[in-house]
């Protein structure tokens, strides 16, 4: 059973993500699993409180998780977790040492996110919406891809928050940023045709841009289960989902553009090398041309 302390200073640690650093609910969910499966551990290893941690107990609980199976990137959210945890011990004088802070986790190969070309993303977003909920889904689809938006920052937006006339909207991404992106001719007339439909549907009182067909905001899982239907609707058996059209948004401007810096601030992302994976996608297209095209690639 954990120990009460240890329990309280956990629980203050995951307001802290929610309230001060303004993490979303689903990152600081997935946070609490990480710091509870560490604390099991700490109870089997006869842990009484936080300063009794050392640096072999975390890469021992590691290692463990490691060979369970756990992927590169799994392991190093819970790395990240418990280095942010021991921090914040630090900060409020709980313990001494942060134990986690050297300890980087095994390194994995890393997975290319998959995404369509620009035929597959114009075929889709050509098909006509014939009903009022599927003039909102291809408003949807359409500043997905124009803007590059992560499906939290789709569901939270407010009228508020789309300026037409400047062809831009303010979005509210991770940790409580804010960033002002433009959004393209063909996603901006999507919008105004949603606007006259949304007029009819929304409640006086919703602010949300995008609401159901009984007027309220929609939820995440609303937007996959449409964007879901929508691909059906056209006949693709291919997933749709909405990191597939940020995805998209991102390979076909670096593709275009080569300007890394510039995708980085459109994506919102702070570390660059989380935008660099799109150079490894970029290349992958570049290569299959190489391959079909060069008369000294092609297999006899």
């Amino acid at each position: 059973m954990m120990d009460d302390a240890r329990e309280i200073w956990l629980e203050r640690y995951l307001q802290h993500l929610l309230r001060e650093r303004c993490l979303t609910k689903t990152t600081v969910d997935n946070y609490y699993r990480d710091l509870m499966a560490f604390n099991e551990f700490c109870a089997t290893q006869g842990i009484a409180s936080w300063q009794e941690v050392k640096v072999q107990h975390v890469r021992t609980f590691i290692a463990g998780r490691h060979r369970s199976g756990l992927s590169g990137p799994s392991l190093q959210r819970m790395l990240s977790a418990l280095r942010g945890l021991f921090r914040y011990l630090l900060r409020e004088n709980q313990i001494t040492v942060n134990p986690a802070q050297a300890l980087r986790a095994p390194k994995s190969r890393r997975k290319l996110p998959k995404t369509w070309d620009v035929d597959q993303v114009t075929c889709l977003l050509n098909d006509f919406p014939v009903d009022s909920l599927e003039v909102r889904d291809h408003a949807m689809l359409e500043l997905l891809y124009s803007s590059g938006l992560r499906l939290a920052e789709l569901v939270s937006l407010q009228l508020k928050d789309l300026d037409l006339p400047d062809a831009s909207i303010r979005v509210s991404g991770k940790g409580n940023k804010t960033r002002l992106l433009p959004v393209g001719s063909q996603a901006c007339n999507a919008l105004r045709r949603w606007l006259r439909e949304r007029s009819v549907l929304a409640k006086p009182e919703e602010d949300a841009l995008f609401v159901s067909r009984l007027g309220h905001a929609l939820t995440p899982r609303a937007v996959q289960r449409r964007l879901a239907r929508w691909a059906l609707r056209q006949g693709t058996a291919e997933h749709l989902h909405p990191h597939l059209l940020r995805h998209a948004f991102a390979s076909h401007l670096l593709e275009s553009s080569g300007d890394l810096r510039a995708v980085q601030e459109l994506l919102g992302h702070a570390d660059i090398n989380t935008t660099q994976i799109y150079t490894h996608l970029d290349f992958q297209h570049l290569a299959k041309v190489y391959d079909a095209a060069h008369p000294r690639a092609k297999h006899r």
